[in-house]
C-alpha cells in the first residue's frame, strides 16, 4: 500500500501541526462518553464515500455549536476522518448514511448506518420536516433540509436571504444556474407555489407525492433529482 505523506494534505506546516495535535487529543479521550448532542449531520454515502463531502464541510464550517463556530481543527479532523476511515472501515452499508455527532463539550464521533427512504413524502410531511430543520437552523445556523418549489420556471428556497445553504441545496442551486433558472428565497413556507420538493443532505431531492404543478415545473424538479442521483452514483 502506498504511504501517504501527511504534509501533502495541508497547505502549510502550521496547519499540519495543529491537526496532528487535535488528533492526538481526540485519541487521548477516545473512550469518552458522548454528552448531549449539540449538532447532528447526516450525509448520504455512495460506495463508501461521501460524494458531496466538500460541500458538506463548507456548510459545516458555517454551523454553530453552543453559539460558537467549529474550530479549524475540528473541520480538518471531520474531513480527513471521512476520507480515510470510510474507505477502510469494515461495514456493509456502502451506500448508507454517515452520521457526524458533536456534543455540547465539543467531542465528536462518526458512525455509519443503512439508508432508509422517507416513508411519507406527502406535502404535509415534507413541510413538517422542513419546519423541524428550520428549528435546528435557529440554533446551529444551517438547516440540513429545506423546503423548495419550482413555480413558473423559478426555483424558490424557504430560507433567510443571508443563511448558508446545506450541501445538497448548494448543488441544486448550481444545477439551476447551469440552466439559467432564477433562484430566490422566501421566509414563509406558505408562500411556496408550484412543484414542491424537499432538499435534504440525507435524502437528496424528494418531490411531494401530490402536486398540481404544471408539467414544465415538475420536469425541472425531476432534472434536479436526476442531477443529484448522477453525482451520488459516481464511483470515484
Amino acid at each position: 500500500m502506498a504511504v501517504v505523506d501527511d504534509a501533502e494534505l495541508f497547505g502549510n506546516a502550521e496547519d499540519q501541526r495543529a491537526y496532528e495535535d487535535f488528533c492526538a487529543n481526540q485519541e487521548a479521550v477516545e473512550k469518552f462518553t458522548l454528552d448531549k448532542p449539540a449538532l447532528v449531520c447526516r450525509w448520504r454515502m455512495s460506495n463508501k464515500k461521501v460524494p458531496m463531502l466538500n460541500r458538506h464541510i463548507r456548510a459545516l464550517s458555517e454551523r454553530l455549536v453552543q453559539g460558537e463556530p467549529l474550530t479549524h481543527n475540528m473541520l480538518s479532523w471531520a474531513k480527513q476522518h471521512v476520507e480515510w476511515s470510510l474507505a477502510e472501515g469494515d461495514y456493509t452499508a456502502r451506500d448508507g448514511v454517515l452520521m457526524l455527532v458533536i456534543d455540547v463539550n465539543g467531542n465528536a464521533v462518526m458512525t455509519v448506518g443503512e439508508y432508509e427512504p422517507l416513508a411519507d413524502t406527502s406535502a404535509k410531511a415534507l413541510r413538517a420536516r422542513s419546519a423541524e430543520a428550520r428549528s435546528e437552523a435557529d440554533e446551529t445556523g444551517v438547516a440540513p433540509e429545506l423546503l423548495a418549489a419550482v413555480n413558473n420556471g423559478e426555483l424558490v428556497f424557504v430560507a433567510p436571504a443571508d443563511e448558508c445553504l446545506c450541501g445538497t441545496a448548494t448543488l441544486i442551486e448550481q444545477l439551476a444556474q447551469t440552466k439559467g433558472i432564477p433562484v430566490t428565497r422566501v421566509d414563509i413556507p406558505a408562500q411556496l407555489k408550484g412543484a414542491l420538493f424537499l432538499v435534504s443532505d440525507e435524502h437528496g431531492v424528494v418531490p411531494a407525492a401530490e402536486t398540481d404543478a404544471v408539467e414544465s415545473d415538475a420536469a425541472t424538479v425531476a432534472f434536479f433529482a436526476e442531477g443529484y442521483e448522477k453525482l451520488r452514483a459516481c464511483r470515484f
